[in-house]
């Protein structure tokens, strides 16, 4: 018994591991059945009980801040009707946001069993629904692979629901049972008759549990079914937006799969090879058969897109599939390069090699291991060698019959190396003239007294002149304010001549004023480093008109392609300086848009509509003397600040590309798809 819940603890994460010293009873009075081969009331697994989920959502589904957390809760529910298709009884899959905020996933599978649970005496499908570690998925036998590994996903959803409503086809017969706050208000109850199966499950996220983001995002929603949908063939899922007067429909069905994923990543790059790279294998372990499925084509894009799947669950951290992928394109484009003689000086990085690369990896288990509920990350140690295997055999096999497409992307890789190389030597070039010029801090910078980072702020602020009332309203002890003069380099159409980046003037004077280095590739001597950052907070402040609005863009182009970690770490922002300043006597205030500067203009009217209000526009910072500018955009006490984070970094780096790119067509339609929804244009 001690055997099989060591075993038992193997599928946890960390947090909910099975105490087994001690004392632990018997089999039966820890919740564990024997399973049979039927998907039946007999088939759940209890592993343990309902936990205070609403108390710490946090540990079973994301922040429940941002927005990661609500839209776990449907990645959750919709993942259970996947399984039912991945077990093949399922091919379409319906999902409805309604009105009020709830939203409903529905499928054509078996149904959830609804027999009396033997252990708890209530319906399976309530046991299901109200009990942590509760499931059909722990062996093999009602689904051969799953992503819904821990059992914990719908009953944690159900607990940080206001409600949530089971709806069950089975048997000619269709079961009801609602829930409030994870608590069933009555026993599950038969209501009709029915000639088809399946499941509906419908809830409303509990908004006292919910905060900053409490709607779902149709986009992200969208986005991530689409990849679900790729990762099945043949499945359709339709998502109903019900929420306006016009229901918007949206409708994925993919016969490529991951073939037709890699085409639509690249569908906006000029791609090397015109046909997608097919790679499938699989090897038995002592748990089962382990599935490897993957599709490659590498474009002109100035970095990789790798997204990883295990059990058609994303793993956006990567993980061991990632590991055995990189070690094995690595290998397979070096040994190559050797064998045809095109390599003249050392061995192609991992960086070079996929410079340009988009994958999908697809990776079915049978017994799969993650980092957390949450799934980000696969752990399963075995899988890194069975990846690795399977790419470098097939990928060698590939380039053996494909000679044109191999060389095109060896050459490719040997123009990344080389272009790397150039940006090494501008860039040390860049560190050595500034240690010549004493100290290793531009002259521009006026430094702040402190050397403490996590109080320090440096100010990178457009045009002289508004550095000059900043160096001047500024507090001295923690603020450095650091004046760029025009438009700096717009980077992202630098891909393949990184040196001429740090030739850039103003570029070279921002990266000896952070002292972190620079360069995305962690490996690399010199790259950028948050840790060696000298200020905590990097601030852009430039004027509020579209010139500043076009450079404080550039400043972000620069930072997120050569010292992401800063964006990504929390360590960005934009400043907010005020649009105009209304005054009334001696009464002064300071508006920051339009629609606030009409009502600001209507309280200081008061009751006489006609009282005459001085209006300033402040076109350029240069406009406000220090203590304006102190008062309005740099006092830590009354300063308005955006904090610049990332929340999907693939669809980051593609709007960079639409945005800061060449392909002018992409700009342009981007454009006309988001024109009606911009409300501050200025021209």
């Amino acid at each position: 018994m001690k055997n099989i819940l060591a075993e038992l603890n193997n599928h946890l994460p960390s947090d909910y591991s099975i105490i087994i010293e001690g004392s632990i009873g018997t089999l039966k009075e820890f919740g564990l059945i024997i399973v049979t081969d039927d998907y039946d009331a007999g088939s759940i697994q209890v592993l343990e009980g309902l936990e205070a989920v609403r108390k710490r959502p946090g540990m079973y589904l994301g922040d429940p801040h941002d927005g990661s957390a609500l839209h776990h809760c449907i990645w959750e529910v919709v993942d259970n009707s996947v399984d039912e298709h991945l077990a093949g009884h399922t091919d379409s899959i319906d999902i409805t946001l309604h009105q009020g905020g709830s939203l409903s996933v529905r499928d054509y599978g078996r149904g959830i069993p609804v027999g009396i649970h033997e252990e708890f005496g209530i319906s399976a499908a309530e046991v299901i629904m109200t009990k942590l570690h509760a499931g059909g998925k722990f062996d093999n036998s009602s689904y051969k692979v799953s992503g819904g590994l821990h059992g914990v996903g719908v009953s944690a959803v159900n607990a940080v629901s206001e409600w949530m409503e089971m709806t069950i086809h089975r048997d000619g017969i269709i079961y009801f049972q609602r829930y409030e706050a994870g608590v069933p208000v009555d026993a599950l109850k038969e209501i009709g008759t029915c000639d088809d199966t399946g499941t509906k499950i419908s809830f409303r996220p509990d908004l006292s549990i919910f905060t900053d983001i409490t709607e779902f995002d149709f986009q992200e929603v969208d986005t991530r079914i689409g990849e679900t949908a790729f990762l099945n063939a043949g499945l359709k899922i339709t998502i109903n937006d019900e929420r306006e007067e016009s229901v918007h429909v949206s409708e994925h069905l993919y016969e490529g799969g991951l073939s037709e994923y890699v085409s639509q990543l690249n569908e906006r790059r000029e791609v090397l090879h015109s046909d997608v790279i097919k790679i499938k294998g699989d090897k038995e372990i002592e748990k089962g058969n382990v599935e490897v499925e993957l599709a490659l084509q590498w474009s002109d894009a100035f970095s990789e897109s790798i997204r990883c799947y295990t059990n058609i669950i994303r793993n956006k951290d990567g993980g061991t599939h990632m590991s055995g992928l990189r070690t094995a394109l690595t290998s397979s484009v070096n040994s190559y390069a050797k064998k045809k003689k095109l390599l003249k000086g050392d061995a192609l990085s991992g960086d070079d090699v996929r410079e340009g690369l988009a994958a999908v990896v697809s990776v079915k288990h049978p017994d799969p291991s993650f980092s957390s509920q949450t799934k980000d990350k696969l752990v399963s140690s075995e899988v890194t060698g069975i990846v690795q295997t399977i790419v470098y055999d097939k990928l060698g096999e590939f380039f053996e019959e494909n000679p044109s497409v191999a060389r095109q992307i060896v050459e490719k890789a040997l123009l990344a190396s080389k272009a790397r190389e150039a940006a090494r030597k501008a860039r040390d070039l860049t560190r050595r003239k500034g240690v010549l010029e004493g100290g290793g801090l531009p002259g521009k910078l006026a430094d702040c007294q402190s050397r403490d980072p996590s109080e320090c702020e440096v100010y990178l602020v457009e045009g002289d002149s508004a550095g000059g009332s900043a160096k001047t309203g500024r507090d001295r002890r923690i603020q450095a304010i650091l004046p760029l003069r025009g438009k700096i380099l717009n980077v992202e159409r630098q891909k393949h001549n990184a040196a001429k980046v740090f030739q850039n003037q103003e570029i070279q004077t921002m990266i000896r004023a952070l002292g972190a280095g620079v360069g995305n590739n962690g490996e690399e001597d010199g790259a950028f480093d948050a840790s060696k950052l000298r200020y905590s907070k990097i601030i852009i402040m430039c004027d509020a008109d579209i010139d500043g609005a076009h450079i404080r863009t550039l400043m972000l182009t620069f930072l997120w392609r050569f010292m992401r970690p800063a964006i990504e770490e929390g360590h960005v922002y934009i400043a907010q300086p005020p649009l105009y300043q209304l005054s009334k006597g001696r009464v002064s205030r300071y508006v920051f848009s339009d629609e606030e500067r009409d009502k600001v203009m209507l309280e200081l009217q008061g009751d006489n509509p006609n009282a005459k209000i001085g209006i300033q526009r402040y076109k350029g910072l240069g406009e406000m003397n220090p203590d304006q500018l102190w008062e309005t955009t740099m006092n830590p006490e009354t300063r308005t600040m955006l904090k610049v984070t990332v929340q999907n970094a693939e669809e980051t780096d593609r709007l960079f590309e639409i945005l800061m790119g060449e392909d002018v067509p992409d700009r342009r339609a981007f454009i006309e798809k988001y024109a009606k929804e911009v409300t501050n244009l200025d021209i």
